[in-house]
This record gives C-alpha cells, structure tokens and sequence, in this order.
C-alpha cells in the first residue's frame, strides 16, 4: 500500500484556480478516478489527497497547467485532462510545452497552437524535416497545422509561396473537362485547405494571396516538369495517389523548398487493381536522411467538446 499523504495548492484567485479545470468543478472528478485521490476546492486553494504517486502526479499537472496559463493558454476540459493523462504517465513535457508553440495570431485572431503531443511532434517535425508526412484518421490537424506552419513560414520569409496540391480521384483528374478555370475546377477537392487559410488569415487577405500568386493551387496531375524552389508544398489526402503520382510529386521539390504529405493509408479510394503511393512511399522512405513521419491516432481528433458528450449519451443508451 501506498503511503497517504495530502497536499495543499494554492492560487492568487479563486478565478485563477477554476480556471484550471476549465471552469468546471466536474471535471475534477476526472482527476480523482484517474489518480486515485481526493480533491477540496475552496477561494484560491484545491487540497489533494490521497496515495503519495497520485498526489504527486496530480501536483505535477496543476503545475503544468498554471504554466500554461501564464503563458496565456485557455485551459478546456481537453486540455485539463490531457494534463492528468501525462502525469499520470510520468512523461516529460505537458500542456505548457503545446501552449509555447503559437502560429501566426494574424491581425488579432487567435493563435494555432497544437493541442496534443503528436500535434506537438508534428509541427517539431516539419520545422525540422525538408519532407514531412503527416499519417492518420481525419480531424487530427494533419492539414490545418501543415497549412499554419506554411503561412508562418511565409511570413517570416522563409518561402516565397504555397502550392496546395490534391489528387481529384472522383474526377479521374481529367479536370480539364470541368467547368471554370483552374482554381474553380480544383476547388471542391481542395475546400478543407480554402478553408483552414480563410480561418487563419481571413478571406480578403487569403483571396489576396491566391490572386497574387503567392498561393498557389497545383493540380497533382499538372506538377509533372515543374521545380519547386522557395515554396511550402502541402500534398493532401495522399493515400489517393498512384506510386507514379507519388514519385512525381515528391521529386518537385527545388532549393529551399519543403513539403508535408498528409493522408490515411486506411482510407484509399483508388481502384482495386491501383496500389496507393503512399503506402509505397512508407516502406520505401522510412529512416531516409530529411525526412520525417509523424503518426496520428484516434487519441489525436480534436473534436468540439459537445461530441465526446454525445458519444458518452450514446453508449450509456445503448448499454455499452
């Protein structure tokens, strides 16, 4: 048996302190179930009780958080239990170190920040890295953080331009068919990066960039031949390239260039017969000199907090 110990914290303001815990007080509760430890929370002051590692781990993650919020951090019920978990863990590192990490923060809108260790390695990855491929289920950042380290880049002129490519399967990239010029043809396939720059920086200042060049649309198809020089390269939904797409697209990349592949090898819609590039591109290239992978797993989706609310509803309903 553990030793009991208890410890006492304390905070300028009661504010402060709820704060903490996203203003919740139910979410402690998830740190008692998870540490094994009794909490009391009164003014500016949380006591922990309980076996010594849990009290430990649970001080290591109020510590955690209150530096995330002196570094201006909005702590959310995620980010609160995200802290926990990583105590718990014993790891290195915690929500301050997502929270000291901002991108842009353009004409005051907010800043991106990562918002779990993988986003974390992953943004650590690309800055590093000249070919970064970011790996896994959809809605864990993969696109949105590669598109804000692009346009971070571009505005410490590090790059000259962005050139956001996609494969167009359902349309068998014969785009030229479609109706409208290029940008128009291309845009369905490419709406979750439209939208991820017109969230960063605003529509005018995005339109601004697409008009002016510095924002390029390159259909995979319409790559072959060219250099990429001085450019930030995003090749989305990847697993949708053949291994000749693949190839083509990763031997653009000209001096002081860089790209970020993203995709999810589970979620190929090529045909049968048609072997996905980027599963070729995962056995072939592992442990190649600047290049980077970063895997992303179910833990990683950042959802509004209203869904893990409705997930709960729905297996508690259904008995699971």
């Amino acid at each position: 048996m553990s030793q009991e110990i208890e410890v006492r914290l304390e905070f300028e303001t009661a504010p402060f302190l709820h704060s903490l815990f996203a203003n919740d007080a139910g979410e402690l509760r998830y740190l008692e179930q998870k540490l094994g430890v009794r909490t009391v929370t009164r003014d500016g002051w949380i006591l922990i009780a309980g076996p010594a590692p849990g009290v430990e781990a649970a001080e290591r993650a109020f510590r955690d958080l209150e530096d995330a919020k002196r570094n201006g951090a909005e702590i959310e019920a995620r980010d609160f239990q995200m802290a926990i978990d990583l105590a718990a863990q014993g790891g290195e590192g915690g929500v301050s170190a997502l929270s000291g990490v901002r991108l842009l923060g353009f004409r005051g809108r907010k800043p991106v920040v990562p918002k779990t260790p993988t986003q974390l390695e992953y943004l650590q990855t690309i800055e590093a890295s000249d070919v970064t491929f970011g790996l896994g289920p959809a809605g864990t950042g993969k696109t949105y953080l590669a598109m804000a380290m692009a346009l971070s880049m571009l505005k410490a002129k590090l790059v000259q331009r962005i050139v956001l490519t996609r494969p167009a399967v359902e349309a068998g990239e014969a785009l030229g068919f479609l109706p409208g010029d290029m940008r128009e043809k291309v845009a369905p396939y490419l709406r979750p990066l439209y939208d991820a720059i017109h969230d960063m920086i605003g529509f005018e200042q995005g339109e601004r960039y697409f008009e002016d060049g510095t924002i390029e649309i390159a259909p995979l198809a319409f790559m072959r031949g060219r250099t990429l020089a001085r450019s930030f390269v995003i090749l989305d939904e990847a697993q949708n390239t053949t291994r000749e797409q693949m190839f083509m697209a990763l031997t653009r990349l000209g001096e002081d260039s860089r790209m970020v592949v993203t995709g999810d090898s589970s979620q190929v819609d090529l045909k049968p017969n048609i072997s996905s590039g980027l599963t070729e591109a995962e056995r072939a290239l592992e442990g190649v000199k600047g290049i980077g992978f970063v895997r992303f797993t179910g833990d990683d989706v950042v959802r509004h907090p209203v869904v893990g609310r409705i997930i709960t509803a729905y297996r508690k309903a259904r008995g699971n």
